[in-house]
């Protein structure tokens, strides 16, 4: 595939366009972030402590891959996402099992990470648009809000199905008619576009998170117990899948989108 050639003064986005493939698969990297973190700790055994300066690791290297692209790259991003959702994973499961602090304390931190993120990502750039990511700066901000929306989502998850024993599937449930709600709003025009994109973002954490645990845990602990190493291989297989179609179709190119010229 030929490198893009862009108009004088023109910038790639580097980050996908907010479409239906976009969506479906985040839905399956934050699925398997979900079982795939505890496939890593638990089931090899490895522990969270060395899982997760494993992954992160691994992650810091997928980050400077992407911020050196310069521009989106099917595979490079979703490499990102999938390891940033597995870290997300990690750094709330750290400071619950690790730390004991409370999965309600730990929403509400990360909550407010978020939030102080936005608000100084819009205070420096005017903008929290997805549309016009094309300075380092920007990129930071916005894997920065990825991560703590990733943490956020586990552990609201978790906080609602397991601390408040509605259970996964009621969870899961409650987080699709939320998502639907935020998509009903958007597509009737009643909410801003950027605002719809980061509150799907946020909510679509715990749905997967929420839906990934369903599939994964003991039926004694209300999953359907298809295990963390299936759950994860199916959903990894799904994404290579489609990462690939991406690529096939021009998805490096974002479908000709270039910061500047929309």
């Amino acid at each position: 595939m030929t490198r893009p050639v862009f108009p004088f003064g023109a910038r790639a986005n580097r980050v996908p366009e907010a479409t239906f493939d976009f969506w479906l698969i985040k839905l399956m990297a934050v699925t398997m972030g979900e079982t795939a973190a505890d496939y890593l700790a638990v089931n090899l055994g490895l522990g969270l402590t060395v899982t997760s300066v494993i992954m992160t690791a691994v992650l810091v290297v997928a980050i400077t891959l992407q911020f050196t692209r310069k521009r989106y790259i099917p595979w490079v991003y979703w490499l990102a996402v999938v390891l940033i959702s597995i870290v997300g994973t990690l750094v709330t499961d750290n400071l619950v099992d690790n730390f004991g602090v409370p999965l309600e304390v730990t929403t509400i931190v990360f909550t407010v990470a978020l939030i102080l993120t936005f608000l100084i990502w819009h205070r420096l750039e005017g903008t929290l648009s997805i549309h016009t990511i094309y300075t380092d700066r920007r990129e930071t901000f916005y894997w920065l809000a990825i991560l703590f929306t990733f943490a956020l989502g586990t552990a609201a998850g978790d906080w609602i199905a397991e601390t408040l024993d509605v259970g996964y599937l009621a969870t899961a449930a409650l987080f699709v008619l939320v998502v639907g709600i935020i998509a009903l709003g958007y597509f009737a025009g009643r909410i801003n576009g950027i605002l719809a994109f980061w509150l799907a973002y946020i909510f679509t954490r715990p749905l997967g998170a929420s839906f990934g645990d369903l599939l994964a845990q003991p039926l004694e602990y209300g999953g359907l117990g298809f295990g963390t190493i299936y759950t994860s291989l199916l959903f990894l297989g799904a994404i290579v899948v489609i990462v690939i179609y991406m690529t096939l179709n021009g998805g490096s190119m974002d479908d000709g989108e270039i910061a500047g010229t929309k």
